[in-house]
């Protein structure tokens, strides 16, 4: 069960010794915005997904965030993350700092942003809603708690996440670069197959397939299936003159009724719908 509504927590600083580990802020966002900060963000940012799906540009590397993910962004990491879909896009958040927060870190083994994934009956799913529910319960305007409760969020991140860092992704990207350039051109051609994408990089198709889930948790044909439908938005809301069987043909799905499936299960919404809402 989702917070219901809008939920945002600022911490106050007590006087006196400073705390190892400051958690700053919390949160809950029902409709995430876009947001961009090309010099990062000043502490550490933790951001992961609700509801719906968002995608994160960090560095040369653009990151699906659906939910069961997450991400950890270093101070000062430059990033830029929207929501990908018609459908809001949920988001939790915790913000935290401190004179230890970097050791601690580098000791979790968190020494660079990185983006993490879980099952979806790992404790990560619900631990900051349950973080905001006991706040609200305790009252507690200065919360020395929080500083006990982001250290035990760390300690669950690292136990239950499955982290791909910043520095690997972005290695990744470099590499596929060329490929994901040629998909962006050819994504209208429905006959395109696993080994038409190794081609293009010389490559086997099992390493081919390594390396598009170490970078996106998506294989390589799962990849293209969501850039076709990115597409089809596209033309759903520029060419209304255009039918939704024609832009499925446009877009490279043989079938409309499997157009329509797909679209529905990425965006939990049909393409007509779609366009009404645009």
């Amino acid at each position: 069960m989702l917070a219901p509504d809008h939920r945002r927590i600022i911490f106050a600083r007590e006087g006196g010794q400073p705390l190892p580990l400051t958690l700053e802020s919390m949160g809950y966002n029902p409709d995430q915005e876009t947001v961009s900060r090309p010099d990062g963000y000043h502490i550490y940012h933790w951001l992961q997904t609700a509801d719906g799906e968002g995608l994160l540009e960090l560095g040369n590397a653009v990151l699906a965030l659906p939910e069961g993910t997450g991400v950890l962004l270093l101070p000062g990491t430059p990033h830029r993350y929207k929501a990908v879909s018609a459908r809001k896009w949920g988001t939790y958040y915790l913000t935290f700092g401190g004179g230890a927060a970097e050791s601690i870190a580098e000791t979790l083994g968190m020494q660079s942003s990185g983006l993490y994934r879980w099952e979806q009956e790992a404790p990560l799913s619900r631990m900051i809603r349950e973080m905001l529910d006991s706040h609200d319960a305790a009252g507690d305007i200065f919360s020395l708690t929080a500083s006990t409760s982001a250290y035990r969020f760390l300690l669950t991140l690292s136990t239950f996440g499955q982290t791909r860092n910043s520095a690997s992704l972005s290695r990744n990207a470099d590499k596929l670069q060329p490929l994901l350039k040629w998909m962006d051109s050819h994504f209208e051609y429905p006959d395109i197959g696993l080994h038409d994408l190794s081609d293009q990089l010389g490559v086997s198709g099992r390493y081919l397939g390594s390396l598009f889930m170490q970078t996106f948790g998506l294989s390589p044909y799962a990849y293209l299936v969501r850039l076709r439908i990115r597409k089809s938005k596209e033309l759903l809301i520029s060419r209304r003159d255009l039918t939704v069987k024609a832009i499925s043909g446009l877009v490279g799905f043989r079938d409309v009724s499997h157009f329509v499936a797909t679209f529905r299960k990425l965006s939990n919404i049909t393409p007509e719908q779609f366009r009404r809402l645009h």
